[in-house]
């Protein structure tokens, strides 16, 4: 059949002299797809030259899984670590190719995508997940661009999301965490609650990070599915050395090689971790968490003690600030300082009384830095102080 109807669109699609000729019907019907062929055939025999109608050699059509497949080998493998490759494939295959596969790239629309949203909310996805999902579709169209192969991206309207919830400890659960723990679990525990650090940053940490003369830690790499990479946001940071760890990496310092191994010298695996970690909660008593969860305590502690935003957003690595905001109302403390403000006796005498603006901040300023902020306050053998 040389006309056919595909998503409400007429196109002519026939071969001449062993070349194919594909083209959409400039009357969407089919009379009119019919008519628009025999005219292309016609200028065919008599040798005149398509160009006037683009030619397929000239500006090829892909489909959506033709597209993705060569997306994924010449951008995705090249720009992505490797769990984001691991994630965007799993994606592809179980989402986005079974339903958007049978379309031409240049054919998704608005309407398609907000269609694939109501599948995959009557599937049971979140609304989290398939805004996921349509970031990667997002990404792809427009590779698409920037390649030249269409010209447009149909608009994309993400799913509205419930502010995530997260879980941290208190310091008496921290305590009692640390208190059953022994062994490389309790010096990792003890080293995610004083650092903050990704569970990938903290099996990736080397003796060659450790700067034990300045008490800083050096956080570069990370471990992915056991490949040593760059950071999440492809940063290093810092952290101090509270003098808590100084002391727990002097108790076994080496020159060089990975800090926190297995039995056979080699980097941890999530899985045995996570178990290890859920065993050591059973024992104090505690549900189960994970080791994500130790990095919310870090960044909840400096909250709760007043810490600003942005030096926590710092610690944590976070690229933007709205990741950190979540922490943000932990924090009353700063918000209790600034209100006291009005009742203090200096307040009420600024027009009777010689004092400035400026003197005024700086008393205040040097009062709120003279108070001394505690944080975490547990000893290094898991004791709550």
């Amino acid at each position: 059949m040389s006309t056919r109807k595909r998503h409400n669109k007429w196109w002519v699609d026939f071969s001449h002299n062993g070349r194919r000729f594909r083209f959409p019907s400039p009357d969407n019907s089919l009379a009119g797809s019919r008519a628009y062929e025999a005219l292309l055939r016609q200028k065919l025999a008599k040798g005149e030259s398509l160009k006037a109608t683009p030619d397929p050699k000239d500006n090829p059509t892909y489909s959506f899984k033709s597209f993705v497949e060569k997306w994924f080998e010449v951008y995705v493998k090249n720009n992505n670590k490797p769990s984001e490759i691991k994630r965007k494939k799993c994606t592809l295959r179980k989402h986005l190719l079974p339903y958007f596969g049978k379309y031409q790239l240049d054919e998704i629309k608005s309407l398609d995508i907000e269609q694939f949203k109501t599948v995959q909310i009557k599937r049971g996805l979140s609304s989290k997940s398939i805004n996921n999902h349509l970031g990667i579709l997002g990404k792809c169209l427009r590779t698409a661009i920037d390649w030249e192969i269409i010209k447009t991206v149909p608009k994309l309207k993400l799913l509205k999301v419930q502010p995530q919830k997260f879980d941290y400890l208190s310091e008496a659960e921290a305590g009692q965490l640390l208190l059953k723990a022994t062994g490389i679990w309790h010096d990792l525990i003890l080293t995610a609650l004083y650092t903050g650090l990704r569970f990938s940053e903290l099996t990736a940490l080397s003796w060659e990070d450790v700067n034990f003369k300045e008490k800083i830690l050096t956080v570069k790499n990370s471990f992915s599915n056991g490949i040593l990479g760059s950071t999440k946001s492809n940063k290093i940071r810092y952290i101090p050395l509270t003098d808590e760890l100084r002391e727990l990496f002097n108790g076994f310092r080496k020159d060089k090689g990975f800090i926190f191994v297995n039995s056979e010298s080699k980097y941890l695996k999530t899985n045995r971790c996570l178990r290890n970690l859920h065993w050591i909660c059973d024992r104090a008593g505690l549900r189960h968490i994970g080791w994500h969860t130790l990095r919310h305590t870090f960044a909840s502690r400096l909250a709760e003690k007043g810490i600003s935003i942005m030096a926590i957003k710092e610690l944590l690595g976070h690229s933007e600030i709205r990741t950190t905001m979540r922490y943000a109302h932990l924090g009353p403390m700063v918000l209790r300082e600034a209100i006291n403000i009005l009742s203090q006796p200096a307040t009420s005498n600024f027009r009777h009384k010689n004092v400035t603006i400026d003197n005024f901040r700086e008393n205040f300023d040097t009062k709120f830095l003279a108070q001394k902020v505690n944080f975490m306050p547990i000893n290094i053998k898991g004791t709550s102080v």
